[in-house]
């Protein structure tokens, strides 16, 4: 069938396996609607044949695909493939900006029958332009991706902390958590627990308005990050206010300890905006302070190397301060960033543009004091920074890149045991053939950033490097289908920047996850994500610990998940229910629950790590079942074990409810204790029950013989 056929050569599925025998067939509707959101007209059958006669001519003549990938271990065979005598030149990628070295030179070879040699000797990893001439005359040109063979790994077996950042308050933050709060935690972390790392949820910058979206899955751009996390005090020029400013920002700290006190005493929510907003009255004085010489050569510094992404950006935010946060309702032109219109808004603006410059840096700064603070307090990793999977459809990425996403379509996951309905997460896609004609730019410039200060990097959604569910706009989520993407490519620009950075990457593979994905990871050094409530054997049974892969982040929960006191107690159970989101009775749900962690608590029994009068099912015994279950996770041979913080605190509540918008309070919890009570940093260094929990992640591992499984 030709749209069969069409669908293919565009990598659209038409067809797709939720579990192991079992396929589904795409609706005909749905993969049209797709092809047509990659530019594809299958407006009527005579059209779809033409589409396809044109997609067949193009792959069957084309000498080269707009990129390749080159491994250390393996060149690329459309080189090998191409005819003998094949002139074939290669050109170094420009260097950056502040590499003093000698620029190379081109170097070129002459492909011999059926071979191509291995990159010069010394040739640098990078993206560069490769050109083609054929002894007949044709010729070609294609970005080329020279990568190492894997990303950096992690040096050594180390614990660490999983924390929304926005949920940990100091007595000193504004509302909610900051960068000082996260450079606090990480240097107690690492100087008194010995912690290796700590993982925050993406802190990239939000789409604005009242309210905005409080999702940090859900941006305005992933490029830079939101200025709300910073800590005004910290800034240098807040010392040197005037002392009528120095009053006016005394006054806006007063309403902001009034935002905490309303959260930690009052039992109030996180209220982003009014944090957001108190901090931009204080950066509006702030920024009256002139910079000294040295402050001044930093920022200009920083402006120089971020370029033109940063001036695209400092004019989204102007021009959403006067227009609106969603630039598809701007006036004439200015949806364009390149346009006449915009060039004159972005001068009649300059001083708003200069303003959201100057507190992209100030960002940048607290961020990289955070890495050198966890660094320094001996942390091996230090930042785990995450990349949320896609971006805002109105936001300021969409708005600079849109030549690069798919329009009539948004990003989502099938109907699966978790959801049976599916998801729509409104994200709108990369479309694959134009990041591939870039050279896949846009995804290595956003890597690039990220990594600036991490020490490791989180890909949210992994499986996106080979495979996104997109939903067509108008349909419900189940009614979407897969489209791939070039996954050679997405892995070799991940591991060339993080190889750069010289930091390992963790990839969340949790949910339904594609045959051969979780194996050309493991290849390329992308260590994976391993939850104890889904490692199970095929017949259901809980895996037992030697059982796992070495090459993961091993954790309890995640920021979508119960937490590990709510799956104990059945308090996750509760709050579906009375929320209306089971899928089958409640008591059904009730005993499929426990028996699940029946079973559990039986093995961690049985294999000595939890006293068997610590596996009754009563409040008391909940704090040691989850040292338990933490004795089991560092007993897995996991590169590297997580601790979801509200864990160490034995917090009911789920900072994120999937199925749930207006009727549960996602992304706007403090960390709390069991009894809900909300806990600052400073009692969390003190915490008594944190502390017992860290001695389980630190004592010296003994490995007995496993026993035989129960019968």
């Amino acid at each position: 069938m030709p749209l069969t056929r069409l669908a293919g050569l565009h990598g659209v599925a038409t067809t797709y396996s939720p579990s192991p025998g079992r396929t589904v067939e795409v609706p005909r509707d749905a993969v049209r609607a797709v092809l047509t959101a990659l530019g594809v007209d299958v407006s009527d059958p005579a059209r779809t044949a033409d589409a396809l006669a044109a997609r067949e001519a193009e792959l069957r003549t084309r000498l080269l695909p707009p990129t390749l990938v080159w491994w250390p271990d393996r060149p690329p065979a459309e080189l090998t493939a191409l005819p003998p005598g094949t002139r074939v030149r290669l050109t170094p990628e420009p260097p950056d900006p502040t590499d003093t070295s000698p620029p190379r030179a081109d170097v070129e070879w002459t492909v011999g029958p059926g071979t191509a040699p291995a990159p010069p000797e010394g040739f640098p990893y990078g993206v560069h332009r490769l050109a083609v001439t054929t002894p007949d005359g044709r010729a070609a040109t294609a970005h080329l991706v020279l990568a190492p063979a894997r990303a950096p790994a992690p040096g050594t077996r180390t614990y660490g902390f999983l924390v929304q950042l926005y949920s940990l308050l100091s007595d000193r933050s504004w509302g909610m958590g900051d960068l000082r709060d996260l450079a606090d935690l990480a240097d107690w972390a690492g100087r008194s627990l010995g912690a290796g790392f700590v993982q925050v949820n993406p802190l990239h910058a939000a789409v604005p308005g009242t309210p905005t979206d409080p999702s940090p899955y859900r941006p305005s751009s992933r490029r830079f990050p939101d200025p709300v996390h910073l800590r005004i005090e910290d800034i240098e020029e807040y010392a040197r206010l005037d002392p009528a400013d120095r009053a006016r920002a005394a006054d806006l700290a007063e309403r902001a300890a009034a935002l905490r006190a309303g959260v930690l005493d009052g039992g109030a929510l996180i209220d982003r905006d009014a944090v957001d907003a108190l901090k931009r009255q204080a950066l509006e004085l702030v920024r009256t302070v002139p910079l000294t010489p040295g402050r001044r050569a930093a920022h200009e510094e920083f402006v120089t190397r971020q370029g033109a992404a940063l001036d695209t950006y400092a004019t989204w935010c102007a021009l959403a301060e006067r227009h609106g946060p969603d630039w598809r309702g701007w006036p004439d032109g200015l949806d364009d960033p390149r346009s006449p219109a915009t060039a004159r808004a972005r001068r009649d603006l300059a001083d708003r543009v200069d303003f959201h410059r100057w507190l992209a840096w100030l960002v940048d700064l607290q961020l990289g004091a955070a890495q050198r603070a966890a660094r320094a307090a001996g942390m091996p990793i230090g930042l785990v920074h995450d990349l949320a999977v896609g971006v805002h459809p109105h936001g300021a990425d969409t708005w600079a890149g849109r030549d690069h996403f798919a329009e009539g379509a948004s990003v989502g996951a099938p109907p699966d045991e978790f959801n049976a309905r599916g998801q729509d997460w409104g994200l709108p896609p990369w479309h694959p053939d134009r990041l591939a004609a870039t050279g896949y730019a846009p995804y290595r410039r956003l890597l690039r950033a990220l990594f600036r200060h991490a020490g490791a990097l989180r890909i949210d959604h992994v499986m996106g490097l080979f495979r996104l569910w997109w939903v067509p706009a108008g349909r419900p989520a189940a009614e979407g289908t897969y489209v791939h993407y070039d996954a050679e490519a997405m892995l070799a620009v991940l591991v060339l920047e993080a190889d750069r950075a010289g930091a390992p990457v963790i990839g969340e593979d949790l949910g339904t996850v594609a045959p051969g994905v979780r194996e050309a990871l493991r290849t390329r050094g992308v260590l994976g994500t391993s939850v104890l409530w889904f490692e199970r054997e095929r017949a259901g049974r809980p895996l037992a610990p030697h059982d796992w892969r070495a090459d993961c982040l091993a954790t309890a929960t995640t920021h979508d998940l119960p937490s590990t006191a709510a799956r104990l107690t059945g308090a996750d159970v509760d709050l579906r229910d009375s929320l209306g989101l089971l899928t089958r009775p409640a008591a059904d749900e009730r005993a499929g629950a426990r028996q699940d962690t029946a079973a559990w608590l039986a093995l961690f029994t049985r294999l000595g790590l939890l006293p068997r009068d610590g596996a009754e099912d009563a409040p008391a015994a909940e704090e040691e079942q989850i040292r338990a279950v933490h004795r089991f996770l560092v007993r897995t041979p996991a590169r590297m074990v997580g601790v979801w913080l509200p864990d160490a605190v034995g917090d009911l509540r789920p900072q994120n409810l999937p199925g749930t918008r207006d009727e549960y309070p996602n992304w706007r919890l403090p960390l709390a204790d069991a009894a809900g009570r909300p806990v600052t940093l400073e009692q969390l260094m003190a915490s008594r029950r944190l502390r017992a929990l860290v001695d389980v992640l630190t004592a010296p591992q003994v490995s007995p013989p496993e026993p035989p499984p129960s019968g």
